[in-house]
């Protein structure tokens, strides 16, 4: 599979999922929380996309030529970003008001 083709089946991949589990950031906050219960730790949603692709290195260590885990790798990558640019327009929401 080459980039371009990589890269099609991420987004192919991320909205299909998308539509199944919801909007990124709700669904990555909701991983968080639930983490966060099983660790006894904090963990943010903007560490959820990180600590997929984590398991998907680790996967790819056992199956190197396993097609899929590139695929769902650029997916939490780009998943990754999608929450940080939620969280960013959350906290300019939450600053508004704040300043109202």
């Amino acid at each position: 599979m080459n980039k371009e083709e990589l890269l099609k089946a991420a987004l192919d991949a991320v909205t299909v999922r998308g539509s199944a589990y919801g909007d990124a950031y709700t669904n990555h906050k909701r991983i968080a929380d639930i983490w966060s219960i099983i660790l006894e730790t904090e963990v943010r949603p903007d560490q959820v996309a990180p600590m997929m692709i984590g398991v998907k290195l680790a996967r790819l260590i056992e199956t190197p030529d396993h097609q899929d885990s590139y695929v769902d790798m650029a997916g939490y990558a780009a998943t990754g970003s999608q929450v940080k640019d939620d969280e960013k327009l959350i906290e300019v929401g939450s600053s508004r008001i704040v300043d109202d």
